[in-house]
């Protein structure tokens, strides 16, 4: 199983990290290629299992996204047969070991541990997409101890699901079981001891845990 993640695909979002995509030339956000990481499976959190903060990573951040599950076989796949490659979607947490990634980042340096770590990946329960209105079109939402912090709109994002599923298709076979987190939208911050993180897809809540 892969878990691919896309960073920086939410305008407002890349702006509260005050790292937005180019305007003009290559990586304007009409013709820039997705940013995509990949997650190592250990990272997968699941079952509303509690996350184990490390305190020894620094600040951790959360970041609410849509997370599509793929459910074919595919390679070089044409983004209007992407539809067919994935059958379910669920909220996610895609957690951050923010002061690692500026530092990495700042030392021109791989920040795949500050995304990869145990517990970095946390998903919800699966909605089938028959039961859902159109993936371009998806209402989510976090909340922390009962108060809303992100709200999100798939409308929104710089790149469609299709869009990143064919693009990363030419460059990895997609397979049964892969995870796509589809990047998060403003409003992310840090998680503490205590936290009670659920997350809603469509007002149903999908994703329900306890930091410790």
């Amino acid at each position: 199983m892969k878990i691919f993640a896309v960073g920086m695909n939410y305008r407002q979002h890349n702006k509260e990290l005050q790292n937005t995509l180019l305007t003009t030339g290559p990586m304007s956000e009409t013709a820039a290629d997705p940013v995509i990481f990949l997650k190592a499976d250990s990272s997968l959190l699941k079952d509303h299992k509690p996350f184990f903060i490390p305190d020894f990573m620094g600040r951790i951040d959360y970041e609410a996204e849509v997370v599509v599950r793929i459910c074919r076989l595919g390679k070089a796949i044409p983004e209007r047969f992407a539809c067919r490659y994935y059958d379910a979607l669920t909220v996610g947490i895609d957690f951050t070991a923010r002061d690692m990634q500026k530092r990495l980042s700042a030392a021109g340096w791989p920040w795949d541990v500050s995304k990869g770590f145990d517990g970095a990946a946390v998903i919800g329960d699966w909605i089938p997409k028959e039961e859902l209105p159109a993936v371009n079109g998806l209402h989510f939402r976090l909340d922390i101890n009962g108060k809303t912090v992100q709200r999100g709109d798939t409308a929104d994002m710089i790149h469609s699901v299709a869009r990143l599923i064919a693009w990363i298709s030419q460059y990895y076979t997609l397979k049964t079981g892969d995870l796509l987190y589809t990047g998060t939208p403003a409003g992310i911050g840090p998680v503490s001891v205590g936290d009670r993180l659920e997350g809603y897809l469509e007002n149903k809540k999908v994703l329900e845990f306890n930091c410790k």
